[in-house]
C-alpha cells in the first residue's frame, strides 16, 4: 500500500510549484505535487513558452518578407504554413512539459494528477479525472495554483469568437481582422504575432497608452514602432458589447462622448489575470484572501492558517513566471529553517515584441518620487553591432540616484533586450552604481556595449555620442 504521508504537498505544477517541489526535495523533504491539468502550468503549456515560439516564428517570417532583401538575400514564393508553425510550437511545449516529469522522477517527487482540495491544515484530497478520490496527509501545504485570463463582462469568452490568450495561440487560420481589447504586455505580444502573419490588428485600450506599468518614454517609443509595423491603437476607449452578424463580430466601443462599431473576424481579450483558487477549499480551512481573490501571506509566504503557504500569481504582486519560481524556492527554504528571500526590486520584466522592451527596477516617474535622479541614455543607432545586425531601433535608459549613483532602474528597448537585462538585474541585486557598469569590460562589438555607454551617460561620460 502506498504511503500517502508527506512533508510537503504542492498544489499546482506551474513554474512556481514544480520549482518549489524540486527545491524541497533537494532539502530532504518527501514531496508530492498535485496538478489538475498539465505539468508546467500555464507558462509551459498555454503562456510563456508557446507564445514565444510563435513570436519567434512570426518574427522570422516578417524578417524574410521585409528585411532579407536589404541583406542581399532574395526570396520568391514566400508563404506561411500555419499548421506546421503550430505543430512546431506544440513540439516545443511537449518537450518541456515532459522534462518536468523527468525532473520529478529524478528528485523522487510524487506527481498526483487531479484536482487538489485542502480539507484540513494537514490534509489534501485529490480527485482524479477517472473519479477516484485519494486523501493525503502532510506537514505543510504550498498553494501554487497560478492565474487565469480575466474576462470583460461585455465580452465573455466563448473560445471561438471572443478569445482569451489560450485560444489566440492555437488559431487554425490567420484572421483577416483582429480586435484586441487591452494594451498590456500579453496583448501587444499576441497582437504582434498575428500582425506579422497578415492580420489587420486594432487595439482598444482604456488608458491613454500601452503598457501602463512601464517607463512612459520607453512604452511610447515601442508604441510608435508597433504602429510603423501596422498595428493600430485607440486609447481611452472601452468595448461595451458585441453581436454576431453574417459570420462577423461587431464590437461596439465608447471613447468619451464618441462611440463606434468595429467589424472583425476575431476578438482577443487581454485585460489582466485573476488568481486560480476555485475548489481549493480555502474558505473551509480559513485561509484568508483579499477582495480580488488573491491569497494573503506573510513575509514567510505563510497564509492565515499555520502550515499552509502560497506563492506566485495566487498571491498577486508581479505576475511573472520567474517571480513565482523565486518565491517557491524562498518559501521552501524558509520552511526548512534557511534564509529564503526574494528581492522584488531586482525582478526583471520583458515585453517580447520587436523590438523587445526589458526593464528592471523603477521607471523614471517612480524614481523621481524618491528624490533627485540622473538619467543616462544611449541609442542603438550608435552601436556597431546593432548596425551590423540592422537592428538600430531603440535605446538603453539607466536611472541612478543623483547622490549615491546607485542604479534605481534600467529600461532597454531593442532587439535582444531580454538577453541584456540580466546584467542589469544582477547589478541591482548587488546594489551597483552606474559607474560600476560603466567601468566594467563589455566585449566589442556587442549590443551590451550600449548598456555600458548608457551607464557612462549617467555622469555625462558616454564616449560614442
Amino acid at each position: 500500500m502506498a504511503d500517502n504521508t508527506y512533508d510537503l504537498i504542492v498544489i499546482g505544477a506551474g513554474p512556481g510549484g514544480y520549482v518549489a517541489a524540486i527545491r524541497a526535495a533537494q532539502l530532504g523533504m518527501k514531496v508530492a505535487c498535485v496538478e489538475r491539468e498539465y505539468l508546467g502550468g500555464t507558462c509551459l503549456n498555454v503562456g510563456c513558452i508557446p507564445s514565444k515560439a510563435l513570436l519567434d516564428s512570426s518574427e522570422r517570417y516578417y524578417a524574410a518578407k521585409n528585411q532579407f532583401a536589404k541583406h542581399g538575400i532574395n526570396l520568391s514564393g514566400l508563404s506561411i504554413d500555419l499548421a506546421k508553425m503550430m505543430a512546431r510550437k506544440d513540439s516545443v511545449v511537449k518537450s518541456l512539459t515532459g522534462g518536468v516529469g523527468m525532473l520529478f522522477k529524478k528528485n523522487k517527487i510524487d506527481h498526483l494528477p487531479g484536482l487538489g482540495t485542502i480539507t484540513a491544515p494537514n490534509t489534501v484530497q485529490v480527485a482524479a479525472a477517472d473519479g477516484k478520490i485519494t486523501t493525503h496527509t502532510t506537514k505543510k501545504i504550498l498553494i501554487a495554483t497560478g492565474s487565469a485570463p480575466s474576462q470583460v463582462p461585455a465580452l465573455p469568452f466563448d473560445g471561438k469568437n471572443i478569445l482569451s490568450s489560450t485560444e489566440a495561440i492555437a488559431l487554425t487560420e490567420v484572421p483577416k481582422k483582429l480586435l484586441l481589447v487591452g494594451g498590456g504586455y500579453i496583448g501587444v505580444e499576441l497582437g504582434s504575432v498575428w500582425n506579422r502573419l497578415g492580420s489587420e490588428v486594432l487595439v482598444l485600450e482604456f488608458l491613454d497608452g500601452i503598457l501602463p506599468a512601464s517607463d512612459r518614454e520607453c512604452a511610447n517609443a515601442l508604441q510608435k514602432s508597433l504602429e510603423k509595423q501596422g498595428i493600430k491603437f485607440k486609447f481611452k476607449t472601452a468595448a461595451d458589447g458585441f453581436r454576431l452578424e453574417n459570420g462577423k463580430i461587431k464590437v461596439t466601443w465608447k471613447s468619451g462622448d464618441q462611440s463606434g462599431v468595429e467589424e472583425v473576424d476575431k476578438v482577443l481579450v487581454c485585460v489582466g489575470r485573476k488568481p486560480v483558487t476555485d475548489k481549493l477549499g480555502l474558505e473551509h480551512v480559513g485561509v484568508a484572501t483579499d477582495k480580488k481573490g488573491f491569497v494573503i501571506v506573510d513575509e514567510h509566504f505563510q497564509t492565515s492558517v499555520s502550515g499552509i503557504y502560497a506563492i506566485g500569481d495566487a498571491i498577486g504582486g508581479i505576475m511573472l513566471a520567474h517571480k513565482a519560481e523565486e518565491e517557491g524556492v524562498a518559501a521552501v527554504e524558509l520552511m526548512a529553517g534557511k534564509a529564503g528571500h526574494v528581492n522584488y526590486a531586482a525582478c526583471p520584466a520583458v515585453v517580447y515584441t520587436h523590438p523587445e522592451l526589458a526593464s528592471v527596477g523603477l521607471n523614471e516617474d517612480q524614481a523621481k518620487v524618491l528624490g533627485e535622479i540622473n538619467v543616462g541614455k544611449f541609442p542603438f543607432i550608435a552601436n556597431g553591432r546593432a548596425k551590423g545586425m540592422d537592428e538600430t531601433e531603440g535605446f538603453v535608459k539607466i536611472i541612478a540616484d543623483a547622490k549615491t549613483d546607485r542604479i534605481l532602474g534600467v529600461h532597454i528597448l531593442a532587439a535582444h533586450a531580454s538577453d541584456m537585462i540580466s546584467e542589469c538585474a544582477l547589478a541591482m541585486e548587488f546594489a551597483a552604481s552606474a559607474e560600476d557598469i560603466g567601468r566594467a569590460f563589455h566585449a566589442h562589438p556587442t549590443l551590451p556595449e550600449a548598456v555600458k555607454e548608457a551607464a557612462l551617460a549617467v555622469s555625462k561620460r558616454a564616449i560614442h555620442i
